[in-house]
């Protein structure tokens, strides 16, 4: 019997499982057998064989090995074989130059084929290998290309002289492309030849402009008269993605006078009408630029464009609805009162996603006034009863600024205080904060509302900021809460349990402002939150304290009118952007600038990026020495000496933020003069006369004894800061902090001798820091100039990072240092523990 017959065919591997040695060279040997076949079936077996290659390659296999049978099997005319061919060649072409050259005679051989189709397709091949060796052999292909009667081979070759120029400005510069692309683009009859040829000469003028007054020339001729109509005139025959391009030239397009903006205008007409989102956009945007200088016309352009916008909202994907509602609120915002009629539009629907919603909320307060008011109020209360909580929130948010522009406040008042009775938590902390601001506003709104909050259990708000608002309030309207004394000191009782500064800080404001009011119930509170203040950790809420202490025992009197002044009514609150960051953006229709809200230099530029977004000069983060105690491996910017000697200054502005609220300082004052003071406002019998002695004193008697503090000759400073040995930050997460947080300090540090004889590498100061539990997380260059990124992290305080850019000059022994910090009042703190470790490295 004979036996079975092996079938020459391998089994196909599952893509998801890679492919051993053995299986490439069994491929490498099926392909070479059949590089020369002719046998009828051949083509199909080579599709099998290419399928399986392409396969491999996509799911990471080593494939390269077959370069040269690959290229031998593309000799035919399957145009299938020859798409996966190209492909292949295209992925391997720019790591393997040497290889790519195998490449050249066939791809040459099939830019003269007789099917346009593969002409076009060997010749994208052919500019897409991006080989700078190669560049000679592509200029002739081009320029045949560019000449070609196929329409779809001129739209190749049309975008190849893009790639060129990327490979070579100076061949493709001297080869006259760029004269060539400007007549196709005058004179070809197809649309999509003459959009890519556009295309090209944009970018290729653009990037040339910064040398050539040539090129500058050029650019400026593609925004002459004749080319807008002349694109304008022709543009239902291009395509979606064309139409924007050209709709985007004639945005920049400046008329002679209103005649010829009234024939673009009416020529583009139905271009609002559009099925495209993108195509209306661009066109709205060319309207309004046209119209700018045109006050009673760009009103009218408003009008026009309200319509086809919200059709676009309510006919569109969610995706699609949240990109043209982004620019429909940039329009409400210049024009709110253009849309007030329009609010029911921005009504949420229940199977709307939450970001289509939240932008909703925004576009109905930016909508509303005295004729909406109460229509979109009672649609707003409605959703504060929303299962989904930050739609709840941010609807309640929306009242809150509805009443703060003046539409309604009684009836406005009325619906916040009911909120307060609905008994959900989250309702009840954003009502809180929006209480604050509206009695800040509106002072005679206060005995209402003093009446319902009074009735608010402490401990029912858990919340920091809706805690610190109740807090605000007991104070500021101690003298209407019967309960304020008490609560404040139950707060004050619980001030270990209290986690955040600002809460701490509100309550030692309030206490002193309650003790100014009602002494007698409020003396011990003050007394303690003084002494707990003293004693606190966080350095904002020991200086306020120490501040108080200071000025009581200066001055009641003095202290009272510091802390406690006659206030008037806010009448305006600070706007959240510039009228001149809203033009900007403005400028930037149909961009992602209106998605970020944000001019786009603040997230393109590199300094308005994180630290691990440098320019391509500075080249990928690699993987640096990994530190048996570091969870984090090190690593490290292979960075040119120009950055690297770039001060912290000529980056960025130094910036120092607030102590999370803390208005003053902590002055020492020099008590020089006996004073007897008495609380302004209550008799004797209600608090007792302070003594002062005429000089310091050494123990501070009189305000002790008053308040039973009992503090000793010198006021404590906070404890010394302690890090984490330890500390866990990923890349990712110190980037996003980096990008988000301002410069507490920023300074520079002279090194040591032996500092900068030692720091030979970047490696050397690594190994010093972690000793002092400072971690580095990216380093690099070479001497004399370095670059490193640290963090730490507070022993007491896992949420509390430090993140350091250090600069350091090895042959000028000088070190630029910019720290940003979490807690921003432990950065001084912080910045003497990082000199100090820095000015020890090499005394070891």
């Amino acid at each position: 019997m004979a036996p079975p017959v092996q079938s020459s065919r391998s089994p196909s591997p599952s893509p998801s499982q890679p492919s051993g040695k053995s299986e490439v060279s069994d491929l490498k040997l099926q392909l070479r057998n059949l590089a020369g076949s002719r046998a009828p079936g051949t083509d199909d077996s080579k599709r099998e064989l290419f399928k399986k290659v392409i396969s491999y390659m996509t799911i990471g296999v080593d494939v390269s090995s077959l370069f040269s049978e690959m290229v031998m099997c593309s000799a035919t005319s399957d145009v299938v074989l020859k798409k996966m061919c190209y492909l292949y060649v295209g992925n391997y072409a720019k790591g393997n130059p040497d290889l790519a050259l195998l490449t050249i005679n066939f791809l040459q051989k099939d830019c003269r084929d007789e099917d346009p189709m593969i002409r076009g397709l060997a010749l994208r091949s052919l500019c897409t290998l991006r080989v700078a060796n190669l560049v000679e052999y592509l200029v002739g292909p081009l320029g045949s290309g560019l000449k070609d009667s196929s329409g779809y081979v001129r739209m190749v070759a049309s975008i190849g002289v893009l790639k060129l120029y990327h490979i070579s400005a100076a061949v493709c510069i001297d080869s006259d492309f760029p004269s060539m692309l400007k007549a196709l683009f005058l004179n070809d009859t197809d649309a999509q030849v003459v959009a890519n040829c556009l295309s090209s000469l944009q970018e290729i003028w653009t990037l040339e402009a910064n040398t050539s007054e040539e090129a500058v020339r050029e650019k400026e001729a593609l925004l002459s008269k004749p080319v807008i109509y002349h694109l304008l005139n022709r543009i239902k025959a291009f395509s979606e993605w064309a139409q924007c391009l050209v709709l985007d030239l004639a945005s920049k397009y400046v008329p002679s006078d209103s005649n010829e903006i009234f024939d673009i205008m009416n020529l583009l007409e139905d271009r609002l009408q559009h099925a495209n989102g993108a195509v209306v956009l661009a066109t709205i945007k060319v309207f309004l630029h046209l119209t700018l200088s045109m006050n009673d016309v760009h009103q009218q352009v408003y009008e026009r464009i309200k319509a086809p916008l919200l059709t676009l909202v309510s006919t569109g994907s969610p995706e699609q609805s949240y990109a043209v509602l982004s620019h429909l609120h940039l329009l409400v915002m210049r024009a709110p009162i253009l849309f007030s009629s329009d609010y029911k539009h921005f009504y949420c629907q229940y199977n709307e996603p939450s970001y289509v919603k939240k932008l909703k909320l925004e576009m109905l307060t930016a909508v509303a006034n005295e004729s909406n008011t109460y229509e979109i109020v009672t649609e707003l209360c409605e959703y504060a009863a929303n299962v989904d909580v930050p739609i709840a929130r941010e609807s309640i948010r929306a009242v809150g600024k509805i009443a703060l522009q003046q539409y309604d406040v009684n009836a406005i008042v009325d619906r916040l205080l009911q909120f307060l009775e609905m008994e959900k938590d989250y309702v009840t902390a954003e009502t809180l904060v929006l209480v604050k601001d509206l009695l800040r506003k509106y002072p005679q709104w206060s005995h209402d509302c003093i009446a319902v909050v009074g009735n608010i259990s402490s401990k029912n708000v858990q919340e920091p900021k809706a805690k610190a608002a109740l807090i605000w309030m007991l104070g500021e309207y101690s003298q209407d809460m019967l309960d304020a004394p008490y609560i404040l000191e139950s707060l004050v009782d619980n001030w270990d349990d209290e986690h955040s500064a600002e809460v701490r800080l509100h309550l030692l404001t309030a206490v002193l402002k309650c003790f100014f009011r009602r002494p007698p119930e409020t003396q011990k509170a003050l007394g303690a939150a003084l002494a707990a203040g003293l004693a606190d950790s966080h350095q904002d809420v020991h200086d306020r304290a120490l501040f108080y202490y200071r000025l009581l025992q200066y001055d009641v009197s003095l202290a009272e009118r510091v802390v406690d002044p006659p206030k008037q009514a806010v009448s305006v609150f600070a706007d959240t952007q510039s009228s001149e960051i809203k033009d900007r953006i403005f400028d930037e229709f149909n961009s992602l600038s209106i998605l970020y809200q944000k001019p786009s230099y603040m997230f393109t530029d590199k300094e308005h990026r994180g630290p691990f977004e440098f320019s391509e000069e500075l080249g990928s983060l690699s993987v640096g020495e990994e530190s048996a105690d570091n969870v984090i491996q090190s690593r490290r910017f292979e960075a040119s000496d120009n950055d690297l000697l770039l001060s912290t200054t000529e980056k960025e502005e130094n910036k120092v933020p607030s102590n999370n609220g803390s208005a003053y300082s902590a002055p020492d004052f020099d008590v020089s003069s006996a004073s007897l003071v008495a609380m302004p406002g209550h008799s004797e019998s209600a608090v007792s006369i302070i003594n002062l002695p005429t000089h310091a004193p050494e123990s501070s008697s009189g305000i002790d004894d008053l308040l039973g503090l009992g503090l000793p000759a010198t006021i404590p400073s906070p404890p010394p800061l302690k890090l984490n040995a330890k500390p866990v930050l990923d890349p990712g997460t110190f980037q996003r902090k980096w990008g988000q947080l301002p410069i507490s300090l920023s300074q520079e540090e002279s090194l040591s001798p032996h500092g900068t004889a030692a720091l030979t590498t970047p490696q050397v100061l690594l190994r010093h820091m972690q000793s002092h539990s400072i971690q580095c997380i990216a380093s690099g260059g070479q001497a004399p100039n370095f670059k490193f990124f640290f963090f730490a992290q507070k022993a007491d305080d896992t949420a509390a990072f430090f993140l350091v850019e250090c600069l350091i000059n090895t042959s000028s022994a000088k070190a630029q240092i910019k720290i940003k910090a979490d807690d921003g009042s432990a950065s001084a703190a912080f910045s003497a523990l990082f000199r100090s470790a820095l000015s020890a490295l090499g005394m070891s």
